[in-house]
């Protein structure tokens, strides 16, 4: 029977068991997926950036780690993003329509305007501009490019501060806390 293990994977925690850059970071080694989780054969579904909080799915079952991770498979992926300023109509519609990305354009996407979620703290906090705005997005991708929703909100006008994936599929966050994790299968 496969192994799948759902990970709320902290700010600053690579997505990986192991950090081959290390001897390049003037700060010492950086947080890898081998701080948290100490069960052999299981490989991460995707990829989480390291400046970017959430679910992270690991499996031991290639055939569902390329059913999550594959753009083909069009496995929705849901996102809170805390954006610079207050996107307006205009600016939520080209992002449902897809938007053009300097490798192409993105499938469209589903996105509202949310309250700002009860999340726990960042550590370090995001930065604070008192005479700048910010707003929250819920974004559902069915895609997976590299810093894609941070690209997207960019690219009409409101840049991301935090980016917290809650929902992979089937699969969400429900009540992990940053850096704890649960097998399910």
């Amino acid at each position: 029977m496969s192994r799948l293990i759902l990970f709320n994977k902290p700010w600053g925690v690579l997505s990986q068991f192991t950090d081959k850059s290390m001897a390049a970071s003037p700060d010492g080694p950086r947080a890898t997926l081998s701080d948290y989780i100490d069960v052999p054969g299981v490989y991460p579904a995707g990829r989480l950036d390291r400046d970017s909080e959430g679910l992270l799915i690991l499996t031991d079952d290639g055939a569902l780690q390329a059913r999550i991770s594959s753009p083909k498979h069009k496995t929705p992926k849901t996102y809170l993003a805390q954006v610079e300023g207050e996107p307006d109509a205009a600016s939520l519609e080209a992002l449902r329509r897809g938007v053009t990305l300097n490798d192409g354009p993105t499938r469209p996407a589903t996105v509202r305007r949310i309250a700002p979620p009860t999340l726990w703290d960042r550590d370090p906090p995001v930065r604070y501009r008192k005479s700048v705005a910010d707003s929250w997005l819920e974004l559902t991708i069915t895609e997976g490019r590299n810093r894609q929703v941070r690209r997207m909100t960019a690219a009409v006008g409101y840049p991301t501060l935090r980016l917290v994936r809650w929902r992979i599929g089937e699969w969400d966050l429900s009540d992990l806390a940053p850096g704890e994790w649960r097998a399910i299968m």
